[in-house]
């Protein structure tokens, strides 16, 4: 296991809480995470191990930079490749292009870690790793060796190009075609929303060959610098905002039909394969943030002083960071219950990632990091307070990696399904 020997070289890391330097940026003083909340209960002691060094990574390399990066709108590539050279590249690509060959579990343990530093940030490092393990998985050995290993060192960083303008959620209806001549495919059409477009290398992108539906789909990858490949303008966006997003436009852009993965018609369910991760790693950022507001929340109420007393001494207030608790834990769980389902490649793996995402997302959003919000008054209102932050760059979760609606579609169609 690649990450495992990168860790044994690492000094021992004592526990990310207590240290000089604060994981949050509103100056409150830290203490312990109490036991009932603890992320690395039920690990084993190696994922405990990585997962110490992603809350270091995220503590000192990612927090202090975390609102700078959002209110500059910076995508931090440096601090991006310091998190590959641990091994954040390209976790659960395999080892022989220089992936770190972890579980889904690690992975989704790491993200949650890597979030409590900045959310958008990990956000994208995990639709780069979405991308590096599709060509991994499905590329063949030519694909695999040319493209996984910089992707793995992000010496080359790479975006997910499904969502055309005119078909979001039904994705099955995409309109870029891609047009058979010669040893070449000719693209044209546009994809819409991509993190990263324009500031990344590698377009894993998903267009027609063939007929209408899910069956005429293949998948591309397009390289920067190729003719005919362009960019919209730089998105203003509410959270996101360490990385760039861009429409990806294709006119007559010539790609070598050595650059399909797998078969042609086979690009849906590619697609759906790697959103299947996707959505396990978008509800492990949406955890990350909301395991660090109910720190931040029960910090404010400890130190908060309302009608002569404490904001702690107050019974409403202690039932809802009661709440807020038992709601992230909950979350955890089923998140942490599906990443080994589709590891696995159970039957109920589809399913169980579209609950966990629904849940999970919604949960960490409106009962935890908003209520946490709630919970700092007036303040919380402030970009000075990281807790805005984590509420803003959370709420895109309910709707990228399929909304939150078409998860309940996915769920009820399992049930319903004999």
């Amino acid at each position: 296991m690649a990450l495992a020997g990168k860790l044994s070289q690492l000094p021992r890391l004592g526990s990310y809480i207590g240290r000089s330097r604060s994981l949050i940026f509103n100056r409150i003083q830290r203490r312990g995470i109490a036991s009932c909340i603890d992320p690395s209960t039920g690990l084993t002691d190696e994922q405990k191990e990585f997962q110490k060094v992603a809350f270091d990574f995220a503590a000192n390399e990612m927090a202090p930079h975390m609102a700078e990066w959002d209110q500059k709108e910076i995508f931090p590539v440096e601090t991006m490749r310091k998190a590959a050279a641990l091994g954040f590249g390209g976790i659960y690509v395999q080892p022989d292009v220089g992936g770190s060959g972890l579980s889904r579990l690690d992975t989704s343990v790491i993200f949650e870690a890597l979030s409590t530093g900045c959310v958008s940030t990990t956000a994208y490092i995990s639709i780069h790793n979405m991308c590096a393990w599709m060509i991994d998985t499905f590329g063949n050995p030519e694909q695999r060796e040319k493209y996984c290993p910089d992707l793995c060192t992000m010496e080359r960083f790479a975006s997910y190009c499904l969502t055309n303008l005119g078909s979001g959620s039904d994705a099955a209806s995409l309109l870029t075609s891609a047009q058979l001549k010669g040893d070449h495919y000719v693209l044209n059409g546009s994809k819409a929303f991509i993190s990263g477009g324009g500031d990344t290398d590698v377009y894993v992108v998903m267009c027609r060959t063939g007929g209408k539906g899910a069956k005429g789909i293949s998948c591309l990858v397009v390289e920067k610098g190729t003719p005919g490949l362009s960019f919209g303008k730089k998105e203003k966006k509410v959270g996101w905002n360490s990385q760039p997003t861009r429409a990806v436009i294709f006119e007559d852009c010539a790609v070598p039909v050595a650059n399909r993965l797998g078969q042609e018609g086979q690009g849906f369910n590619i697609a759906m394969k790697g959103l299947n991760g996707g959505r396990i790693n978008i509800a492990s950022c949406s955890l990350g943030a909301a395991h660090a507001c109910v720190q931040l929340a029960r910090d404010h109420l400890t130190v908060r002083k309302q009608f002569g007393e404490a904001l702690s001494n107050n019974q409403f207030l202690q039932f809802k960071l009661a709440e807020m608790a038992t709601r992230l834990v909950a979350s955890r769980l089923m998140v942490r219950e599906a990443a080994v389902a589709l590891q696995e490649n159970r039957p109920d793996a589809v399913a169980l990632c579209s609950m966990a995402k629904l849940f999970a997302t919604d949960e960490c959003f409106q009962q935890i990091c908003n209520q946490a919000l709630q919970m700092h008054g007036g303040y919380g209102y402030l970009k000075d307070y990281a807790v805005q932050q984590f509420v803003r760059d959370i709420r895109v979760h309910q709707i990228l990696e399929g909304t939150n609606e078409v998860m309940r579609m996915i769920i009820a169609r399992n049930l319903l399904t004999d």
